[in-house]
């Protein structure tokens, strides 16, 4: 900021300069104006001189003359190059009064109109914050500065969350709402921060906002986790599990809240189960696709490998590519053994159980630990990828 300050203060005596400058000159001019008169008052006592000594008989005629026209010489080398007076309408205050205003009136309308804390903000935020209570403080004036910025009003709301401040953090988003529009992004994130706030306490302020998301975006992650939550305190756990499962299909892979929203699956089912409940098939199926699998080995084959062989156990698309779409990898030792194959298995994140319709079960055993080439092998009948019945798989055939 100070920085600025000195470019505003030179650009400011920038400006003076031309205000100053003519003062300045015409003290000059006036200087050469009083010159001019003393020499024009000593040419006049000379003259006068003169004449008392003509008359005195000092000096005749002749002489009279050569010494007026010597006094004239010399008046006229003294003012010869000064220039002719100029005569100024404005007077020497207006200059002097401008100077004085003119910074005086520029400081309070920048102070007024200006945008001096719009700068300071933007040099803060080149610079990463020490604290999150710094970068609270910074989003605040933010806010203050640019209070029609539904971005900022958006990212103080989230940081409000985060600080465990959710009566702040509601009040925040509905003005980005009012502002930015009812976007159901928007929306689930204020019922959720309303929800917090009111002590977890479901009201229909909180269902109104979640229903008009959802209706707008049946995918609003937000809205599908929080309506979970409520259904999980409020004991309707199979409410929970449906939302959970709606909000586990729109999370990719790799993303971490997967564990957790799995286990809080996980915990709905185990108290629905023991309520008395069953969970409905079809919010099973809603999981992704998920494969239980108990693989075998032959009793023929039994005394042709080894217990440290390796067994591959994956499940591959019956229309589509050769690469296994999940896998999962056991020792002979470890035989007869139940293994689940599903999403989370994935070898690639594009190909997932899920993706195909149809797929085929494998299980290889390899000598030397190669997926892709073993001695023996068992395959299934292609089945579908949304199966939810318990398959069989026994390893029976040499591997070709």
């Amino acid at each position: 900021m100070i920085d600025f300050w000195l470019a505003a203060g030179l650009l400011l005596l920038v400006a003076l300069s031309f205000l100053l400058i003519p003062v300045l000159r015409s003290r000059r001019a006036q200087l050469e104006e009083d010159r001019t008169a003393l020499n024009v008052a000593l040419y006049q006592e000379r003259v006068a001189e003169l004449q008392t000594q003509q008359e005195e008989g000092v000096l005749d005629a002749a002489q009279m003359d050569a010494g007026r026209a010597e006094a004239a010489r010399e008046l006229l080398a003294d003012t010869e190059g000064v220039a002719a007076p100029r005569v100024s309408r404005l007077g020497k205050p207006a200059p002097l009064l401008a100077a004085i205003l003119v910074p005086v009136l520029g400081l309070g309308l920048y102070l007024h109109f200006g945008a001096s804390d719009k700068v300071e903000l933007t040099r803060e935020f080149s610079q990463p914050p020490k604290s999150m209570e710094e970068m609270t403080q910074r989003l605040e004036r933010a806010v203050a500065a640019q209070p029609e910025s539904a971005e900022a009003l958006y990212f103080l709301g989230r940081t409000y969350m985060t600080q465990d401040r959710p009566a702040d953090a509601a009040k925040i988003f509905e003005r980005t709402v009012n502002l930015a529009g009812r976007q159901p992004e928007l929306l689930g994130q204020w019922a959720q921060a309303q929800y917090f706030a009111d002590g977890k306490k479901w009201s229909d302020k909180i269902q109104a906002l979640t229903d008009e998301a959802l209706k707008a975006d049946p995918k609003e992650v937000t809205s599908l986790g929080l309506l979970g939550i409520a259904a999980f305190e409020g004991q309707r756990y199979q409410q929970a599990i449906d939302y959970w499962n709606r909000l586990l299909e729109q999370l990719p892979p790799d993303d971490k809240s997967r564990i957790a929203l799995q286990g809080g699956i996980a915990r709905a089912t185990e108290k629905l189960v023991a309520s008395g409940g069953t969970v409905a098939p079809a919010a099973v199926a809603r999981t992704g696709a998920l494969l239980k699998v108990q693989v075998d080995l032959a009793a023929d084959l039994k005394g042709k490998v080894q217990p440290g062989d390796s067994v591959f156990i994956f499940a591959r698309a019956t229309s589509g590519p050769p690469a296994p779409l999940a896998a999962k990898r056991l020792t002979v030792a470890d035989l007869p053994a139940t293994v689940e194959l599903g999403d989370a298995d994935a070898m690639m994140p594009q190909l997932k159980l899920s993706n195909f319709p149809e797929v085929q079960l494998v299980a290889r055993i390899s000598r030397a630990g190669q997926p892709t080439a073993g001695e023996w092998i068992g395959r299934s009948q292609p089945l579908a990828s949304s199966t939810t019945a318990p398959q069989t798989l026994t390893i029976d055939s040499p591997d070709k």
